[in-house]
């Protein structure tokens, strides 16, 4: 015990030279009277080269812990009420999640656009649709737009069914005043 107290000068002179903490100094305890004869700094750099006094190795700091842990708070793990600090709010604001889902839904709407599945006026009322939350997710707007667009060409066929039987009815009756017009003409001719 009194050999390992001479040696606090020395590892007070290591550590300087060594530029380190005195904890780090590794004394060589089997030359402990030769190392206690050092008082300068200069014998302890002879000490450091020859091997008896040296700077021990900075100890790892492992990271596998924390690792293991994320690794498993990806998976869902520590996230029960006991381990949450901040309100639902501050932990995932709404706004982050209402911007998330005003991106999504529009980036979708511009592709469409850009690829011509919609036209503009139908890109306009569902940009305004998606503004007032209608649509909860991209799934729900893909379902609507192809509704809309079924609904759309039928309506459209209907239309075109009712014009051309409109048509056709105009021309019946055109024709049907033709044969009047051309009998009463034949009428008249026949009276005179």
């Amino acid at each position: 015990m009194t050999k390992l107290a001479n040696l606090t000068t020395q590892k007070r002179l290591a550590s300087s030279v060594l530029k380190c903490g005195q904890r780090k100094v590794w004394v060589d305890p089997n030359e402990v009277s030769e190392i206690s004869q050092a008082n300068s700094r200069q014998d302890i750099r002879k000490l450091v080269k020859s091997g008896l006094i040296f700077k021990k190795p900075q100890a790892s700091h492992s990271r596998f812990r924390i690792r293991e842990h994320a690794a498993a708070k990806r998976l869902g793990r520590h996230s029960g009420h006991g381990k949450r600090k901040g309100t639902a709010e501050a932990r995932m604001p709404t706004s982050v999640l209402w911007m998330r889902r005003m991106r999504v839904l529009r980036n979708l709407l511009r592709k469409y656009r850009e690829q011509g599945k919609i036209d503009r006026h139908m890109y306009q009322e569902l940009y305004v649709k998606s503004k007032g939350n209608v649509f909860k997710n991209k799934r729900v707007l893909m379902e609507y737009i192809h509704k809309a667009k079924t609904e759309n060409a039928r309506i459209k066929a209907l239309k075109d069914q009712a014009e051309a039987h409109r048509l056709r009815n105009k021309a019946s009756r055109e024709r049907r005043a033709q044969r009047i017009a051309a009998k009463r003409d034949a009428l008249i001719s026949g009276e005179q």
